[in-house]
């Protein structure tokens, strides 16, 4: 039998796992498919996460590589190029703010790491660079193994399941068993269905409808669904940054079901809400 121990409470919002916390996204890219170019300078990156802070962010999220459908991979290089001024002046800024980085490259979790990233977030699961397992198990820190298949060019055209919630539970088990193996403890693995990811607009909406499958099992259960295509095809709304109040009912959804982190752009609106659904369910 492995035996692990809990991670040191630092590592994790207050009220973890007694209510649905909330990670907001700060995207440090030119291409992000709804704020792309609107964090890449630093200074700006630091001025949402102050405000994303104010509004009740128990964790901040900076990525430095889009990851929506079509999105070109820049490399390991302009990856950091992007990421690491932003992360270092949120952290000098911030000293015990929790700031995850998402990457799925393993010299780049790294190197987030050692300036003072305190989780990971691999879209791919371990996937795409499987020596990330092993820096995150070097760390000690929490990590988020997302559902995903492909990658950016191709993820679209890999959305056949026999049964969408069964097919992602038993892939998450999979990298889960792949992260142990690694070195990562149980206590470090959050899971992420990876709504959007290798999912048509109608999986999207079975995750969630049987959601409890997933927070039901060992693993907290991370949800991103802010501003994404499932949300604009149910209210024929195009533009992401106009489907603040679907993400808002899928926020009602997450919490209903014990989703342990909600991943948001609109920050403040999504924590109001997360609030109001705690006094209800």
């Amino acid at each position: 039998m492995r035996i692990t121990k809990p991670l040191e409470s630092g590592v994790w919002p207050q009220g973890w796992l007694q209510r649905t916390t909330v990670m907001g996204v700060i995207n440090i890219t030119p291409d992000s498919f709804s704020d792309g170019g609107r964090f890449l300078a630093s200074e700006r990156a630091l001025s949402e996460a102050q405000r994303q802070l104010n509004n009740g962010a128990d964790v901040l999220d900076l990525g430095a590589q889009s990851t929506r459908p079509g999105a070109e991979e820049v490399g390991e290089e302009e990856e950091l190029r992007r990421l690491l001024p932003a992360l270092k002046a949120i952290r000098e800024r911030n000293p015990d703010a929790l700031i995850s980085v998402d990457t799925f490259l393993a010299p780049v979790a790294a190197r987030a790491l050692e300036a003072g990233a305190s989780w990971i977030n691999d879209v791919s699961g371990g996937r795409r660079d499987p020596d990330l397992l092993r820096v995150v198990a070097d760390a000690g820190c929490p990590v988020v193994l997302m559902h995903s298949r492909g990658n950016s060019q191709s993820m679209d055209q890999l959305t056949s399941y026999s049964d969408v919630v069964a097919d992602v539970k038993g892939a998450l088990v999979e990298r889960s068993e792949a992260a142990i193996k690694a070195g990562v403890q149980e206590s470090q693995i959050i899971w992420d269905p990876g709504l959007g990811f290798a999912k048509t607009h109608e999986q999207n909406l079975q995750l969630l409808r049987d959601l409890e499958q997933l927070t039901r099992g060992p693993r907290p259960v991370l949800i991103g669904p802010s501003r994404k295509r499932f949300i604009g095809a149910v209210l024929d709304e195009p533009r992401p940054k106009a489907r603040l109040w679907g993400t808002a009912a899928v926020a009602c959804r997450c919490a209903q079901a014990g989703a342990a982190v909600l991943r948001v752009h609109d920050v403040g609106p999504i924590s109001q809400t997360l609030r109001m659904a705690a006094a209800l369910w």
